[in-house]
């Protein structure tokens, strides 16, 4: 185990939006170190975004993070033999990068011809509140308002 945790190093913005929630979400787009590939999918994504729904697709896509972003989840803990779902609060941190991941493994999921197509059709699904990634979320909540009753074993 570490001593100390680790530092967090800082993000530069993006050099369209100058915003470094986008070089996060083009950073979890990327595979195999391909941040270029990951910058044109995003981009892409953006402007068909806003040439299909005629408004900014930066906007619509920042509404569609918030709209995918949990407040509550459940974890696992162990109590007496019994494992129980304790619903907890997320981290602001974690709210972030959950709802970023959710957007970008269920776009992945879709079907389309390329992968900007796939994301595009998920923020626009998402900032709706339809699509799989807001079905994520609400599975999530759900899940932790079924388990309330165990919230006074709080992790």
């Amino acid at each position: 185990m570490r001593k100390a945790q680790a530092k967090k190093l800082p993000l530069a913005p993006d050099g369209r939006f100058n915003d470094k929630q986008v070089t996060r979400f083009i950073n979890n787009i990327m595979w195999q170190g391909k941040k270029s590939t990951a910058i044109s999918i995003f981009y892409d994504a953006i402007d068909k975004v806003s040439k299909i729904t005629s408004e900014d697709g930066y906007e619509v896509w920042k509404k569609a993070l918030v709209n995918v972003t949990p407040a509550v989840e459940v974890r696992s803990r162990r109590i007496g033999g019994a494992t129980f779902q304790i619903p907890s609060e997320v981290r602001a941190d974690r709210k972030i990068s959950l709802s970023m991941k959710w957007l970008i493994r269920y776009s992945r999921e879709r079907n389309g011809k390329t992968m900007a197509d796939k994301l595009a059709n998920e923020i626009i699904a998402a900032s709706k509140g339809e699509g799989a990634a807001f079905k994520k979320k609400e599975d999530v909540h759900r899940m932790a308002e079924a388990n309330k009753a165990f919230s006074h074993f709080k992790v």
